[in-house]
């Protein structure tokens, strides 16, 4: 099923309050208490010992304000009448360590949707406040939500100063969703009773936010005072611009490029911005700092030399390279990646591919690239197995589900990569925009966000574009054996054959499949009226079977493998290769 991701690009904690008193209820976060105590913890635990914590650990870790803040402050509002308030609890998760004690009562009916069943609490409130604590201290997906009716049937409710008021109030009945990360997971059954009343939609990710039990990770590749992960990106003309991304451990206060054109030295210095990170249960690396420098004013199709590090520590990284698009630049190579969920097996294709085709001008990756967004060590993995690559040549990415977590967002991603910021309105700055290089558009969409929220955007993009070339790249597959996105079909598809895009190329389905040329979602004749459609993978494929596309001219269901593309004014040359650096698929075509 899609996920859909409509949320901002925030680490969402939250708070609540069990008293009416109003100084009582602004006091204390979620956040504020967990932060503390896993801080605590650092103290006072032994890391071989974290494995082993549990409900019972925690409750007797905790003081009693904290656990008051826990069983309070995690989802707040005020009704004017007096309401019951339903809680939905998955059968197989355990028991909040609030939820009895506070004064809710299991029942005897039960909610379902297409996968799971809930219990249902309930609890009378007065008009007032209404204040709940954490789902637990685990991390079970499948969140409480809740729904609320007035007692007398007669008076009308009203809920106000909700907190978290980021998530919708919908109305309760059968196809109505919970989760605003998997909306298409709806209600199926539920008591007569509650029909009608307001549901509070919630997302799956707030399970992370006093998730300790299984909780604690470690990176291998912790931060120092050295710079490294040094990244190449764009976020303007690739013919005079580039950005530069580093990381530090938090000793580094301060960033710095020097940067000179190769066999020169006439040397510039550009100070870096800086940004810190937190990962709270990374236990042997929590805070590093990030550093982006955006070099402008260079010269076209110059050959330039860098080094970055900070001066006042006295740490520099060795020097990398780079070269700026050429000006009216008429060929050039790219190579792209499907999945690649920062696989080592993966890295070491790129580095293969990196070393096979050394005048390729950029790198993409259409999605996934790691496999838990929110978790710094799996970017730490995908920087650390990829080496060197994106030090020398840039890398221009869109995010795919698993870049997202859990409706949380993908702040992580925002924060390590510097790109355009000219996408849509309405989506996140940086998730979808567009680039040219060369004679060729890249359109590079989201596609875990609102399809109509960025089709005017992507028609302007294709309508106005004089590109000998036009290519997309976006996770979901539009045509697919498994789960043929419909709705990007009907939403973008139209465009795609009025404005004639090339090529469109994605991930998510862990298989390789390239189409015939299609227009109106049919098998054309020429590629000069129809787009093909690219489905890859960098990490290993897990299908026994893909079916029968008959759309299809080319398809794997395993193997690992990267796209190699040359372009010229009036040719591409489309090369597949796999994880033994054989030629898998060939394509050629011609304007």
């Amino acid at each position: 099923m899609r996920r859909y991701i409509i949320l901002s690009a925030v680490f969402l904690i939250f708070s609540c309050s069990e008293t009416k008193k109003e100084v009582e209820h602004t006091q204390g976060s979620v956040k504020g208490v967990m932060d503390s105590v896993i801080t605590r913890l650092y103290e006072k635990v032994d890391p071989k010992d974290y494995d082993s914590i549990d409900d019972t650990f925690m409750l007797q870790f905790l003081t009693d304000d904290e656990k008051s803040t826990l069983a309070s402050r995690y989802q707040y509002f005020k009704v004017n009448v007096p309401v019951t308030v339903s809680l939905m609890r998955h059968l197989d998760h355990k028991a909040p360590f609030w939820l009895k004690e506070s004064g809710f009562v299991k029942t005897d009916e039960i909610v379902k949707n297409e996968v799971y069943d809930y219990e249902v609490w309930q609890k009378d409130f007065d008009a007032g406040w209404v204040n709940l604590g954490i789902p637990g201290f685990d991390i079970d997906r499948v969140v409480y939500f809740i729904s609320v009716g007035p007692q007398n049937s007669n008076e009308e409710l009203t809920i106000s100063e909700r907190y978290p008021e980021e998530y919708s109030l919908e109305v309760f009945k059968k196809g109505a969703f919970t989760y605003h990360d998997w909306s298409d997971l709806k209600i199926t059954d539920l008591p007569k009773e509650l029909e009608g009343q307001v549901l509070f939609t919630t997302v799956r990710g707030r399970a992370r936010e006093a998730h300790v039990e299984g909780a604690f990770r470690e990176t291998i590749f912790p931060s120092s005072s050295r710079p490294d992960q040094i990244m190449l990106t764009w976020s303007a003309d690739p013919t005079n611009s580039m950005d530069v991304q580093w990381r530090t451990n938090t000793t580094v206060k301060d960033g710095t490029v020097e940067y000179w054109k190769k066999n020169t030295s006439d040397t510039i210095s550009l100070n870096a911005s800086v940004s810190g990170m937190e990962d709270r249960m990374l236990f042997n690396d929590r805070y590093i700092n990030r550093f982006t420098a955006n070099l402008n004013n260079l010269e076209a199709g110059g050959n330039y030399e860098y080094r970055v590090g900070s001066a006042e520590a006295q740490s520099w990284s060795p020097v990398r390279s780079f070269k700026t698009e050429a000006k009216d630049s008429k060929e050039f190579s790219f190579i792209w990646f499907g999945d690649t969920h920062r696989d080592p097996k993966w890295a070491k294709i790129l580095n293969d591919a990196d070393l096979r085709h050394p005048e390729t001008a950029f790198y993409s990756i259409a999605g996934d690239i790691v496999t838990t967004g929110l978790y710094r060590t799996e970017w730490d993995m995908f920087f650390g197995y990829s080496k060197d690559v994106f030090s020398n040549k840039p890398l221009m990415p869109v995010p795919g589900n698993h870049d997202r977590q859990d409706g949380l967002g993908a702040w992580m991603y925002y924060q390590l990569f510097s790109l355009p910021t000219n996408g849509p309105e309405k989506v996140d700055p940086e998730s979808t925009y567009a680039f040219k290089y060369g004679n060729a558009l890249f359109l590079m969409i989201d596609s875990t966000q609102p399809n109509e929220a960025q089709t005017q955007w992507i028609e302007d993009q294709l309508k106005n574009s004089n590109a000998t070339w036009k290519f997309v790249m976006f996770h979901f597959p539009p045509f697919n054996f498994e789960e043929p996105y419909l709705d990007i079909q009907q939403e973008w598809g139209g465009l795609f054959d009025t404005y004639h895009v090339d090529m469109v190329m994605s991930g998510h389905i862990h298989y390789y499949m390239r189409s015939k040329p299609m227009n109106k979602g049919k098998v054309v004749d020429s590629f000069k009226d129809g787009t093909v459609y690219v489905v890859s993978i960098g990490t290993n494929g897990n299908h026994d079977d893909i079916g029968e596309e008959p759309y299809a001219e080319k398809r794997f269901k395993d193997g690992q493998f990267y796209q190699y593309m040359t372009l010229t004014d009036k040719s591409l040359k489309y090369t597949t290769y796999n994880q033994d650096g054989e030629i898998v698929d060939e394509l050629l075509i011609k304007k």
